[in-house]
């Protein structure tokens, strides 16, 4: 019995450090270009290619973030962004989105 309560211990610790709530500002571009381009002027292409299929991504810097909620920025692509929300891996869960 001691031994799986060790065993549930860790991963319960593993899970809890995998992941990372938080906020976080950056910007919602496309998968396809995801943080290649200059931001801050790639709004009209970012919105075109989600609109063409592609999938809306975070991006904080370099790091580029699958968002698991995609619905949730649809008003906001290629907008500058601050996140409330869950990044586990290389996905973000988001709660709260403010421009």
């Amino acid at each position: 019995m001691k031994k799986y309560l060790v065993v549930l211990s860790l991963l319960f610790v593993t899970i809890a450090y995998a992941a990372d709530k938080g906020t976080w500002t950056g910007y919602i571009s496309d998968a396809h270009c995801g943080a290649k381009e200059d931001l801050s002027t790639h709004a009209a292409c970012a919105q075109k290619c989600v609109k063409g299929g592609e999938a809306p991504v975070f991006v904080v810097g370099e790091k580029v973030y699958a968002i698991s909620n995609p619905k949730e920025v649809a008003k906001f692509i290629g907008d500058k962004v601050k996140i409330t929300g869950t990044i586990t891996d290389n996905s973000i869960s988001i709660d709260k989105i403010s421009k």
